[in-house]
């Protein structure tokens, strides 16, 4: 088993030990907003209620040196992921169920069109996008929804869609690859353990394309975390397919009687991210956990990671956990954060060449502890090492290393911003 790395506490706190990371306003509009007012009450884990963005740019001294953090867009609905094309300009999805374009710096103010039915009920809607490796060919782009049933809106699932962009204002031969095995969402609920929340969380939805082609899908447990430890389903899980939907001949349970052979790993409550080490070719992931207990984990073909027979975390009604650590067919993660929860969000290795000092670290986004820079230290422990523009207090849902080596990161906000860092002239 794969010893697990300090406990979120210790990796935290000697993150902020380490790092001497200092902000320095721009100009007094960049002091710190005031907070806008808060829910009456958030659940023990629950991400912090939401903070105005002041207007920027914002300056600090990092581990890389001086660095400056802008505003690229702030007129974005729950933005969840971008991606950059090669022409320079960069798509964003809106979880409202709408995908914009950035060119030349500037938001269009037209959303693209051509999407399908989108349901953005509570924390689903449109999530992620993949460009396909050959998209200079073929133009086509891949983005991860909340499908409702089309006989009854308020049955869902995940779907994954392929569609033709060729640059302009819509989108053509739009089409699923992907739609998950189970609809479910309207009352009454199936009977489920351990004070599981309502059916209409817990979506997973990240899509990453693999060095081999392939595209890989997080599908979260929809709060049934029963569904997890199901060989037959497709909920709780980490899927691999090919491009156009069908499944590659080499994944682990392909001809086993009873599985899925979607399947490339079990065992996940809600796999917000996923990267693909730049070196080892490793796929790592961050998982959000119940009560505290999210992840950062290694996905090794074929393994278990325990949800929800093993949690890291605490189940909503007092359930004692069963097995934290080392327990046997389970695989246990590199870091467990929490409680309380970090709120993970994607997950991107730094190989730009703009911040050389940050070669090889992971960033992590996250709701409650601004960008996290994870690193490897000889014998290859990951421990969180800095904590980037925290002082923002911006639930942050996204990051990714530009073709410039600056890092773009997505705030899930109502007025959501797209913020750019770089290496400060």
């Amino acid at each position: 088993m794969r010893e697990r790395a300090n406990s979120a506490w210790r990796a935290l706190i000697g993150g902020m030990l380490t790092t001497g990371l200092f902000a320095l306003p721009a100009s007094a509009q960049d002091a710190a907003p005031a907070p806008t007012a808060a829910p009456a009450a958030l659940p023990p884990d629950g991400p912090r209620p939401p903070v105005a963005l002041g207007i920027g740019p914002w300056r600090y001294d990092s581990s890389a040196g001086p660095i400056d953090v802008k505003v690229i867009t702030r007129q974005l609905d729950h933005p969840w992921a971008l991606a950059f094309l090669p022409d320079g300009s960069t798509l964003v999805t809106e979880r409202s169920g709408r995908l914009r374009i950035i060119r030349n710096g500037t938001l269009d103010p037209v959303a693209i069109a051509g999407l399908p039915p989108i349901n953005p009920t509570s924390i689903g809607g449109l999530y992620d996008i993949a460009i396909d490796p050959d998209f200079a060919n073929n133009r086509r782009i891949y983005l991860s929804y909340v499908k409702p049933d089309p006989q009854n809106h308020d049955q869902t699932t995940v779907a994954v869609m392929s569609a033709i962009y060729d640059g302009g204002m819509a989108l053509s031969d739009v089409k699923d690859i992907f739609v998950a095995d189970a609809w479910f969402g309207a009352r009454p609920w199936p009977a489920r353990c351990c004070g599981q929340g309502p059916g209409w969380g817990s979506w997973g939805g990240r899509i990453l394309f693999g060095p081999d082609g392939k595209l890989f899908i997080t599908v979260g447990d929809r709060n049934y975390g029963e569904m997890a430890q199901q060989p037959d389903g497709d909920f709780g899980k980490i899927l691999r397919i090919n491009p156009d939907g069908s499944i590659p001949a080499d994944n682990p349970f392909v001809g086993q009687p009873g599985w899925n052979p979607q399947i490339w790993t079990l065992g996940h409550r809600n796999p917000l991210g996923l990267a693909f080490h730049p070196q080892t070719g490793q796929l790592w992931e961050s998982e959000f956990g119940p009560r505290g207990g999210d992840e950062l984990n290694i996905i090794e073909k074929g393994q278990n990671y325990g949800w929800i027979s093993v949690t890291q975390g605490q189940h909503y009604d007092g359930t004692p956990a069963q097995g934290i650590r080392e327990v046997a067919g389970m695989t246990d993660p590199v870091i467990a954060f929490g409680p309380p929860s970090v709120n993970p969000g994607d997950l991107a290795w730094y190989d730009g060449a703009m911040f050389p000092a940050w070669q090889g670290s992971l960033f992590m986004p996250s709701f409650t502890e601004g960008l996290m820079r994870i690193t490897l230290d000889a014998a290859g422990k990951a421990n969180v090492a800095e904590h980037l523009i925290e002082d923002l207090k911006q639930r942050l849902r996204a990051v990714s290393v530009a073709p410039d080596g600056s890092l773009y990161v997505i705030t899930d906000e109502e007025r959501g911003t797209v913020l750019r860092i770089s290496k400060r002239p």
